[in-house]
């Protein structure tokens, strides 16, 4: 089993920034991908930022320019990198990452518990 904790999440202002982070621990073999989802109150989640194995990454429209994914392959960990946050950003944050465990040949896909974001005056 893989466990994801996050944490950074809180209330800020609009334009302010917050870093959230995101650590996988168990009978990990590899990471392949590892992405933030967010869900703001009566929508759907969606896809924030993802990185792969590699270090190829992509963003939702809505934050390029302003959010960062990172990885750090040795520790197992991501973070994003919130700037100019808007009150539209204002959602609970998801960690997710697939993984290949220890003993199987196949993925494993993993969430957070989540973090809450918010971006009010």
């Amino acid at each position: 089993q893989v466990q994801l904790v996050e944490s950074g999440g809180g209330l800020v202002q609009p334009g302010g920034s917050l870093r959230l982070s995101c650590a996988a621990s168990g009978s990990i073999l590899s990471i392949r991908t590892m992405a933030w989802y967010r869900q703001a109150p009566g929508k759907q989640r969606e896809l924030v930022a993802v990185i792969a194995n590699g270090g190829s990454i992509n963003y939702a429209d809505s934050v390029k320019g302003r959010f960062t994914i990172s990885r750090d392959n040795a520790k197992n960990t991501v973070a994003l990198q919130m700037n100019s946050l808007k009150p539209e950003d204002t959602a609970v944050y998801y960690c997710h990452v697939r993984s290949v465990v220890v003993g199987t040949r196949s993925d494993f896909l993993s969430w957070g518990q989540g973090t809450q974001v918010t971006v009010s005056s």
